[in-house]
Formats: structure tokens, C-alpha cells, sequence
């Protein structure tokens, strides 16, 4: 399970996790949950319509075979676990992690402090961030300890990858350079049909550094 999130708006946490998931769905079969709510407009994929995770958290009694029947194709290899639109049960944040943890799965747990049993399970803690002092701050506030960071780089910034390691306390696993082509693809809705090389490359490295 990786979970991906930022401690501050902006930072391309929805495109990371999308394209993470769709380099691990090259190898197996991988699901991607959506917990911000951009992951279908990210992946180029028609709004689903119907319920999702939230309406799942919000049923008590609703078991992992309910889950799975919430799943949208993306590829022949890659879910989608849209977020839905109900008030979630807070206790049911446990009955989601451990049934996430049953396959290779990516979260967009978006802006803010995860919730702490996906934290729990998550195999790989990932904070994506940009070089910005204000971030930095927000991360090092939140106490959460990330087991990597994936620095998406800007141009102009000041702040290197050491200093981003010694301000989180985390390894940078992946650092993204600014390419136009990732904004492109975004824009067109075409990053699962052709994500950019520079992209998959870097989270390929990623996933080498985590193993």
C-alpha cells in the first residue's frame, strides 16, 4: 500500500499518486482510491456517477465484496475506488485499511494529515511536496513521519533536496523536475494513455529505492 499525501494544496499529490499507480498496474494488478476527489479527471476517465468509498464508510455493516463492486476500470490492469460524496463512520477508516491491504493499492489521501489507520497500514508513507519553506513548515507541524518524500521541483526555488530531508526527516525518494509534458497530458486527459517518460522514470526509481 502507498499512501500518498501533502501537507499543502498544490503540490501534484493527485498526479503522483495516478502515476504511481499506473507504473505498479504495468507489473499487477493495482487499485487506486481516491480520497480527494480529482483522481478521475487526473486519469482522463468519465466522472463515475455512482457511489463510492465515502458511501461505503458510511454503512456500517458494508463488507470487502461491497467495496469491490464500487471499483471503475481504468486499464485492463488498473481500478479506480472513487470517493463519493457521504459522511463517512470514523471508525470505519480500520475496516477500509485492512481491506485495502489485500492488494497493491495507491491512495490520494490529498491535503492534510492522513487518517491514522491508513497510516498504519500503509507499507510506504509517501509526502509529496514542492520546495516551498511554507510546506515544509505545515509538514514538520503535522507530525507525521513520511518514509519518503517525492519532491516535485520548481523553478527559482531555493530549497535543495537536502535541505527538504533535513527539514521532514525523510529520504527523498523521487525528485521530479519541472516538464512541461506532465502538465500537458494532464490537460489533455491523457496521462493513462501516454504518461510522460520523465515521470515514469522517476517513480520507477522510486519504487527500486522502496523495495
Amino acid at each position: 500500500m502507498f499512501l500518498c499525501w501533502s501537507a499543502k494544496g498544490g503540490s501534484g499529490t493527485t498526479v503522483i499518486a495516478a502515476a504511481l499507480a499506473l507504473v505498479l498496474s504495468q507489473r499487477s494488478a493495482t487499485t487506486v482510491v481516491d480520497l480527494a476527489g480529482d483522481l478521475p479527471a487526473a486519469l482522463g476517465i468519465a466522472e463515475p456517477g455512482g457511489p463510492g468509498v465515502r458511501e461505503w464508510m458510511a454503512s456500517p455493516t458494508a463488507d470487502t465484496p461491497a467495496l469491490d463492486r464500487l471499483h471503475v476500470p481504468v486499464s485492463d490492469s488498473l481500478q479506480l475506488l472513487p470517493r463519493g460524496s457521504a459522511q463517512p463512520i470514523v471508525e470505519r477508516w480500520t475496516d477500509l485499511a485492512a481491506a485495502l491491504v489485500q492488494r497493491t493499492t495507491v491512495i490520494d489521501a490529498g491535503t492534510g494529515i492522513p487518517p491514522a489507520a491508513l497510516l498504519a497500514a500503509a507499507d510506504h508513507n509517501l509526502l509529496v511536496t514542492r520546495p516551498c519553506y511554507l510546506a515544509l513548515r505545515l509538514a514538520a507541524a503535522s507530525g507525521v513521519q513520511p518514509s519518503g518524500i517525492v519532491l516535485v521541483g520548481e523553478p527559482g526555488r531555493a530549497l535543495t533536496a537536502r535541505d527538504i530531508e533535513r527539514a521532514v526527516g525523510a529520504p527523498v525518494v523521487a525528485e521530479l523536475h519541472y516538464d512541461p509534458a506532465v502538465a500537458r497530458a494532464v490537460d489533455a486527459g491523457l496521462l493513462a494513455a501516454r504518461l510522460p517518460a520523465t515521470l515514469a522514470h522517476a517513480l520507477m526509481r522510486a519504487l527500486k529505492r522502496a523495495a
